[in-house]
């Protein structure tokens, strides 16, 4: 049982980021919705009927809430979720489907188009980076290449 479950908070597409990220990764599913009631129920509902109030899925065998809550909050950088990848293939297949904010890409990190901040890298990030000019060489990338920084490392 997952004791800890990231919460998302999106202003009016949760729907919308379920279905894209179950399209994403793989073992991942949509477990349940409820949308907001008629909004004449609470005056916090103005609006949002017909929007999801608790959404959970999961993605890749981890369980993820979410909820449209409007534009009080938005997605930082401070907080990513990081996707650990056996290769470069999968750094490609991630990267393309994932990073959709060119000016947010750096050093694996990219955004994507809900504002939710992902990392993409191999599963051996800590040993790829072990000497100074593989660090160097890191800190110039996007998108991580694997073969790159194996050549730097050298």
């Amino acid at each position: 049982m997952q004791k800890i479950i990231p919460s998302l908070w999106f202003n009016d597409n949760a729907e919308e980021a379920m279905n894209y990220y179950v399209s994403v990764f793989p073992h991942s599913k949509i477990n349940h919705i409820e949308y907001y009631p008629d909004e004449s129920i609470d005056p916090h509902f103005k609006g949002m009927s017909g929007k999801v109030i608790n959404g959970d899925f999961t993605l890749n065998s981890v369980r993820f809430f979410c909820l449209d809550g409007g534009p009080i909050f938005e997605f930082s950088g401070a907080v990513s979720f990081t996707v650990s990848c056996r290769d470069q293939a999968e750094i490609d297949h991630y990267w393309s489907k994932l990073s959709a904010v060119p000016e947010a890409e750096q050093c694996g990190w990219c955004k994507d188009k809900f504002g939710v901040s992902w990392q993409i890298i191999p599963e051996n990030m800590g040993e790829l980076v072990s000497t100074p000019s593989a660090m160097q060489a890191m800190m110039k990338m996007k998108k991580i290449d694997i073969a790159a920084l194996e050549t730097a490392s050298k």
